[in-house]
């Protein structure tokens, strides 16, 4: 997860969803909050896209992810791998993933709103994937 403001001051939480694999960025999402509920649904959206869920999921231990829904969504169907808390070295691509993400995105535009943050991130994802 990253965070943002938008110029009146208030929160942008984004999630990437990356491949490590491909390392293609399979999609996300821009929000004011978002809950286990609303990225169980970004992963659900993401299977049906592709045609399969992943063997494994790796993650920190936010709320979002460390939580009761995410467990229940992933018995049986996906292998949760979480990142031992303050080490972050063990996630070294999405690390990079998320500098690169502030440093040619985030650092350099100011967003006037949510729906706006939701354009260029997009975009930025986009050519990130493409070129």
């Amino acid at each position: 997860f990253q965070f943002d403001v938008t110029t009146d001051g208030r929160p942008i939480k984004i999630v990437s969803i990356v491949d490590e694999h491909t390392r293609e960025c399979l999609g996300g999402m821009v929000e004011r909050s978002i809950t286990g509920e609303h990225l169980i649904a970004e992963l659900d959206r993401l299977a049906v896209e592709r045609g399969c869920y992943p063997t494994v999921l790796r993650c920190d231990n936010g709320p979002e992810l460390a939580c009761g829904a995410m467990a229940d969504w992933a018995a049986g169907q996906v292998g949760l791998h979480f990142i031992p808390p303050g080490e972050p070295w063990r996630n070294g691509y999405i690390e990079s993933f998320n500098s690169r993400i502030r440093d040619e995105c985030l650092n350099i535009n100011s967003f006037w709103s949510l729906a706006q943050a939701r354009v260029v991130i997009s975009d930025w994802k986009h050519d990130y994937n493409h070129h």
